[in-house]
């Protein structure tokens, strides 16, 4: 369906493809990867004709519809959340537009006169809005919007009203509605919670087009598609499998190119030596001169190219006492909705727990209160006399200093740190090089994520308290922070929406659901393999 033959693109002076090929084949479902920068988004644009290659071509079947879902979400307001998604389900949201200003303009006593023209002309749009199932499209937009966690009252708002997480599901929803024969989706699990994402996998398994998608979610890429297209010093490399059979093939590929280019470096030293030993003597001439040919005519094998990898060990934090934190007859309401009643929750040394429950169940809520962002109307939150606790939430990143470059951060942060000490721990979080000289300003939200980690652990507390601490991370780093926690001994209490975060680092949950409060004394593979569901209320 979507060819790319031997293209060639540069971005002011960077390299972005050299002659790259690949093919997306109808019904296909690709994952799209490779590391920051390396081209993923002007690989979609140049698939939908935002952007063109400076050489070769990409061609697209006759007649295709495609949709795409970027991070970019543009302007949105002035109508409901039901009507913003249903304006972008292809043809038959033009038809109706002209459904509702026909609809109008019957209405409209000052054109009377043309009455009979409206009329006729409404009959014809009528016969093709239902011929192209306009009618279920409220309904279709409705149950599109409910699997990624909208409320009725929410749909029907002003979709302007909505942060800029809630109006990138409203994006997501105007693609999957649309249903179009190619769907490019840009990290469409960014801003999702567990359910919607579990939601989300079911529907693009059931979707019968073909897809393209990035994302930072192992489990959910893994689950999805059936083949990897790898972005790398501008080639396109397929796959046939999915991401962790793309890893361990990957990881043999390189093993292979890295043995191969040992045996032929100490080949070259042989001969060199030879060489060099021999070049001054005449009787060993045609030797010398042989193997000097036969060094000219040797194609070079190349090392495999270096992936940056990042890791993190932490330095040891200071034992805690027994009870970590403790909830005791915890009453909070916000206005007229009740979060918890009579709730008692007590966290020991060393356990890891994660909270899971739906939106609006009360997890962030329970985070603020256990670290003092907020207080409960009646009941006692204690927490240890020697505990030293670190909290990470996402307005923490609004709380850097713009006009701080990263080092600066990190220098404020440490004062008594030496330079070198602080540059290491900037590597670690993915800032290298020059990066460490960025302002807070222009980060990305990833890169306020990483900055935000770094100073929180780089002197490390004995109780993490952790709400989405994977978002805009990107799988190394992820990957990266799970071994690093994994190794931690302090104690844990977070919310996360990663599968791969939760299965890795859980050793307790706490389940919050309408019927009450539950605790298991596992993590979250035991809650699964014990309920049969990856998120309360769905069934796996």
């Amino acid at each position: 369906m979507i060819r790319l033959d031997k293209i060639g693109k540069q971005n002011g002076h960077q390299i972005v493809f050299v002659e790259a090929s690949a093919a997306l084949q109808r019904g296909e479902k690709a994952g799209l990867v490779g590391p920051n920068g390396a081209g993923k988004t002007t690989l979609f644009r140049m698939i939908v004709g935002q952007e063109q290659p400076d050489e070769g071509q990409v061609a697209a079947e006759r007649g295709i519809t495609i949709g795409y879902f970027s991070q970019d979400v543009g302007e949105m307001a002035g109508r409901s959340v039901v009507a913003e998604v249903i304006d972008g389900a292809g043809p038959v949201s033009a038809v109706a537009a002209e459904l509702r200003e026909l609809e109008a303009a019957l209405a409209d006593p000052e054109r009377m006169d043309e009455l009979d023209a409206l009329v006729a002309r409404y009959g014809d749009v009528q016969a093709r809005f239902e011929e192209l199932g306009g009618y279920a499209l409220e309904g279709r937009a409705q149950e599109v919007l409910a699997g990624l966690g909208f409320s009725q009252e929410m749909m029907d708002g002003d979709v302007g009203r909505l942060s800029g997480g809630w109006k990138m599901r409203v994006a997501l929803a105007r693609i999957l509605l649309m249903r179009p024969d190619v769907m490019l989706l840009d990290e469409p699990s960014n801003h999702l919670d567990l359910e919607s994402l579990i939601w989300l996998e079911s529907f693009l398994k059931g979707y019968d087009g073909a897809l393209l998608m990035t994302s930072h979610d192992r489990e959910f890429m893994n689950r999805i598609v059936g083949k990897i297209v790898e972005i790398d010093g501008g080639s396109l490399t397929t796959y046939a499998g999915d991401y962790a059979f793309y890893e361990a093939q990957r990881a043999l590929a390189d093993s292979q190119a890295q043995s191969q280019f040992e045996r032929q470096q100490a080949m070259l030293a042989k001969e060199i030596k030879f060489i060099e030993r021999f070049k001054a003597r005449a009787s060993h001439a045609a030797q010398v001169q042989s193997r000097v040919k036969k060094l000219d005519k040797i194609e070079r094998v190349e090392p495999p190219r270096r992936r940056q990898t990042v890791a993190f060990d932490f330095p040891a934090a200071p034992r805690s006492g027994e009870e970590v934190a403790t909830l005791k007859g915890v009453h909070k309401r916000y206005g007229s909705r009740t979060i918890y009643e009579g709730l008692d929750f007590a966290i020991r040394r060393r356990e890891r727990w994660c909270v899971m429950g739906v939106n609006g169940a009360g997890k962030s809520t329970l985070l603020k209160l256990v670290t003092g962002f907020a207080e409960p109307d009646t009941g006692t939150v204690t927490v240890g006399g020697t505990v030293k606790l670190g909290y990470f939430a996402q307005h923490a990143m609004d709380l850097l200093d713009g006009e701080q470059t990263v080092f600066e951060t990190l220098e404020g942060a440490f004062p008594q740190a030496g330079q070198g000490s602080l540059r290491a721990l900037a590597g670690c979080f993915g800032f290298s090089g020059d990066d460490v000289e960025k302002r807070c300003r222009v980060l990305s939200g990833g890169e306020k994520a990483r900055l935000v980690m770094a100073r929180m652990l780089y002197d490390p507390p004995n109780f993490l308290v952790l709400d989405e601490p994977t978002n805009h991370l990107d799988m190394d780093t992820k990957g990266m922070l799970i071994a690093a926690l994994s190794r931690y001994e302090g104690t844990m209490l977070f919310v996360s929406h990663d599968r791969h975060f939760l299965a890795g680092l859980s050793n307790r949950l706490l389940e919050l659901t309408p019927e009450g409060v539950h605790q298991y004394g596992g993590g979250y593979t035991e809650y699964v393999a014990r309920t049969g569901q990856e998120a309360p209320g769905l069934r796996s």
